[in-house]
């Protein structure tokens, strides 16, 4: 909840988190009918720009200013398809009922402000929309290939099940992985999936 902090992360190293779009949500944007998409903590605009060539319109919001110059300038020809704001995950207001699909990938918080908006970004789904989320689970902790070093900023199976609780669970599990999503994600790590619907 830094915006400087995150400001000179990505001024030293744009592609942070690589250029690529993360697998999960890939896949699940691959295969959904394109609609509109809400990306929370979208950084340099990886997973934005791969959506919109996919046909997506995307609504991104980040707190780092200098994340979505990287992201804009990244999206070129695109970028006018782009709705990318500077918001705070803890203040910010979502349209309720708008989004076709939303994408949690790596979004980490302190667990009240997390509760509160994970409340905010089921209400913004659509009946039948998709919640597609990733994030790191306690194993992660000692790991070295990304994530916060606080055990009350990981996920668990029951915590994001209590979070969701009014959504469909389609897919709720942990996976070992090998990240390859620059400098910030590289190696082995423990996350945590979501594949859930509003009905």
């Amino acid at each position: 909840m830094n915006p400087e902090f995150w400001n000179q992360k990505f001024r030293e190293q744009p592609a942070f988190y690589g250029s690529q779009p993360n697998a999960w949500l890939k896949e699940h944007v691959d295969i959904l009918p394109p609609g509109r998409l809400l990306l929370p903590g979208e950084g340099q605009g990886r997973n934005a720009l791969y959506a919109l060539k996919q046909g997506w319109r995307v609504q991104a919001f980040d707190q780092s200013e200098v994340a979505r110059a990287h992201a804009v300038l990244a999206a070129g020809e695109w970028a006018e398809f782009l709705d990318y704001r500077i918001e705070n995950l803890a203040e910010v207001e979502l349209e309720e009922g708008a989004f076709d699909a939303v994408g949690l990938i790596y979004i980490h918080l302190p667990p009240p402000v997390r509760q509160a908006f994970h409340k905010k970004v089921a209400d913004a789904l659509k009946p039948g929309g998709k919640l597609i989320l990733e994030g790191f689970e306690p194993r992660q902790l000692p790991m070295s290939s990304g994530g916060p070093k606080d055990e009350a900023m990981l996920f668990t199976l029951d915590q994001i099940a209590a979070d969701f609780q009014g959504l469909k669970l389609l897919h709720l599990d942990y996976a070992q992985l090998i990240l390859n999503e620059g400098p910030g994600h590289r190696g082995p790590a423990f996350v945590l999936r979501l594949l859930a619907e509003r009905v």
